[in-house]
């Protein structure tokens, strides 16, 4: 039987993380119907915290990590696919309850698997991956909720990551006025050109403490939570929306409920993990075509080899990544 290669994360017996490049067979990895040939991955921020140990993400032990991939159906035991098609999954529980996309073979739950969308090619599906995945879902539901760019400016709080650049890029091309907030002041030339109207340094903001504040926002996607968080909900405008995406800052929350009893303002909480399946393909042929970022070029900062891959988590872990970096597998 022949071999492929994989980046796998295992668990010592003291509990300490351990991940290095291994030589598989099909039979190592977990079950599914769709084998994959796996062309391209991408890094997010999940990803690096599973394969450095620096937060709990894998449920099992061993795994391949990797939580995207696109490639070329080799064999499917599941009439949805055949072997030739071009494909990928976010998400869908890789690397953290089924082997994952860095590896140059997957094998997967078909009800997981997308068929390549129009519009976008293989580089391109991974390009935009999970954290692309995850800002459209943010802008899709936030309009079905009633967002509009006569609201008001849109802020988006960790801007210059995958999530927070690809949200910006989508966002300015539906007409909003986008406002990305940073901490990083020398990659304000860099948000503009993704199509950010106005930037704010977060450390110079004064976030108060008042049960609400001064009406600001029409909107927002935030990747911090924490005190960010709750500063966003005292300051949206009445009837605007919140999508909460991460927790760079902090899990926790802590605001009243004066903001969405006064104000009327919608917390929409994003998962782009467990979905119906009719819900992930419709989002991803949008991403195809009208929530394709435009700046995919610029937002792609990196592109790896695999073996290169774990010379890369340091700047994620120090916070000094910009956009998405991409890893060629195949």
């Amino acid at each position: 039987m022949s071999t492929f290669r994989a980046y796998r994360i295992d668990q010592t017996e003291d509990k300490t993380i351990a991940a290095s490049f291994r030589e598989l067979t099909l039979d190592d990895l977990t079950p599914g119907e769709v084998v994959i040939r796996v062309a391209w991955s991408g890094i997010n921020y999940k990803d690096v915290l599973a394969a450095t140990g620096k937060g709990k993400v894998l449920r099992r032990f061993p795994l391949n990590g990797g939580i995207d991939l696109s490639g070329t159906v080799e064999s499917s035991t599941d009439d949805r696919f055949a072997p030739g098609d071009e494909v990928l999954v976010a998400g869908c529980g890789l690397s953290e309850t089924a082997d994952g996309g860095y590896a140059e073979i997957a094998r997967v739950c078909a009800d997981c698997v997308v068929p390549l969308p129009q519009g976008l090619d293989l580089r391109e599906a991974m390009a935009i991956g999970t954290a692309g995945f995850t800002a459209a879902m943010a802008v899709s539901r936030m309009e079905q909720n009633g967002q509009t760019p006569d609201h008001g400016k849109v802020i988006v709080t960790g801007a210059t990551g995958g999530v927070g650049s690809i949200a910006i890029d989508i966002l300015a091309a539906r007409g909003y006025e986008v406002v990305a907030f940073t901490g990083k002041r020398e990659q304000y030339d860099f948000l503009r050109e993704l199509g950010a109207s106005e930037c704010i340094d977060r450390h110079a903001v004064e976030m108060g403490g008042r049960p609400l504040e001064s009406a600001t926002w029409g909107g927002a996607v935030d990747n911090a939570g924490g005190e960010t968080l709750a500063w966003l909900t005292r300051t949206v405008k009445p009837w605007g929306n919140i999508a909460s995406i991460g927790l760079v800052d902090d899990f926790k929350l802590n605001t009243t409920v004066m903001p969405f009893i006064l104000r009327g303002v919608s917390l929409l909480g994003i998962n782009s993990i467990d979905m119906p399946n009719a819900m992930r393909n419709a989002l991803w042929e949008r991403v195809g075509t009208d929530l394709k970022p435009r700046h995919l070029d610029r937002i792609v900062t990196r592109e790896v080899d695999l073996e290169a891959l774990p010379g890369t988590f340091s700047s994620y872990l120090d916070g000094s990544n910009i956009g998405r970096t991409l890893v060629r597998v195949g």
